[in-house]
């Protein structure tokens, strides 16, 4: 870290003595014993620049304490019911530590469907989610690793990627606006794997829209990705749908895959860990205020201008590979039409 670094930290660090203690509370939840490595994570995110660093940390911070955020893991998703639902329907989980020590998040973006639930419940269960790493498990690896560890890796499934995914752009619009503003520079890498024809497609012209600090975290690997893997993750750990060529992430059981191997599934140990953890949380506050049923509602930040133009740009990419189809679709039927009447 160069001298420019150094005093871009300091004078961080000086502005946030001037907060106000609410702020200062709530910052504490946040970094867990390691504020250096938070403040950079803001400073990577406005390249460096602190004053546009320090406001986006202040509206961060403003937003946890206005959304009570600090509370989120004493709010479980009931009855278990719907918090299974969504399980199902928004396939993300943890599947292990990379060989470094960084939790290995994995997401089925392409057969997540996100129609189980309403969109709070959603919102909800994914900041339940970061929360639970920020809080529990980077403090977990760092005292396994005995060194600060506040990032985690990222293997994004395109498996089952369709057209149809326009519908839910909005939603994954929401949930990165809320990461974007408030959990900057979480994910050290991004892997993606099973990429379908649709996915490459749409990669070309959203690649140029990314800042160039974003697109060096983006790895497009062959396949399912494992034998790239391997080199970062054991085994062991590996996402089970990049465990063999084909397996997919699969909402249900399949290809020797059981519910407690499949990360996204709510037998899998990490949510049974997670949604127990957050009764265990309940119930030390439930002498104050009983548990009720429903969403914890969370105010949705507006986007930022560029993921506006990154979502409307790949609605526009679709809409394009949607009337391709119907294009190559029409065609298909005349051919077969006019090979029915010559023969």
């Amino acid at each position: 870290m160069g001298i420019a670094s150094e005093d871009a930290i300091k004078q961080f660090q000086s502005l946030m003595e001037g907060v106000d203690e609410p702020l200062k509370q709530t910052f504490k939840n946040m970094h867990q014993g390691h504020p250096t490595e938070t403040l950079v994570r803001f400073l990577k995110a406005r390249e460096w620049n602190v004053d546009k660093a320090h406001k986006m940390l202040v509206d961060c911070l403003n937003w946890r304490v206005q959304n009570e955020i600090d509370d989120i893991l004493t709010k479980p998703i009931i009855p278990v019911d719907v918090y299974r639902a969504i399980r199902d329907s928004h396939l993300v989980g943890m599947s292990g530590f990379s060989k470094e020590g960084l939790p290995v998040i994995a997401v089925g973006v392409g057969l997540s469907t996100f129609d189980k639930a309403s969109v709070h419940y959603y919102v909800q269960s994914h900041i339940q989610m970061n929360e639970y790493r920020d809080r529990v498990m980077l403090p977990l690896a760092s005292k396994m690793y005995a060194r600060p560890i506040s990032t985690c890796l990222k293997v994004l499934d395109m498996t089952g990627l369709r057209l149809s995914a326009l519908s839910q752009i909005k939603l994954l619009t929401v949930i990165s606006t809320i990461d974007d503003l408030n959990y900057p520079e979480k994910t050290e890498t991004y892997y993606i794997v099973n990429a379908p024809y649709i996915f490459s497609a749409c990669w070309k012209v959203v690649k140029p829209l990314l800042q160039e600090r974003t697109r060096r975290k983006i790895q497009v690997l062959q396949g399912c990705g494992k034998d790239e893997l391997l080199k970062v993750i054991d085994y062991a750990s590996l996402p089970h749908f990049c465990k063999r060529e084909g397996s997919g992430s699969s909402k249900h059981s399949r290809n020797g895959t059981t519910s407690t191997d499949n990360c996204f599934s709510l037998d899998h140990a990490f949510h049974q860990q997670l949604y127990n953890y957050v009764k265990e949380q309940a119930a030390s506050v439930d002498s104050i205020a009983p548990v009720k049923q429903g969403s914890f509602h969370v105010a949705f930040p507006e986007p930022d201008p560029d993921d506006t133009k990154i979502a409307q740009t790949l609605e526009s990419e679709f809409q394009k590979l949607e009337d391709q189809k119907g294009l190559e679709k029409s065609l298909s039927g005349s051919l077969k039409g006019l090979d029915i009447k010559i023969n």
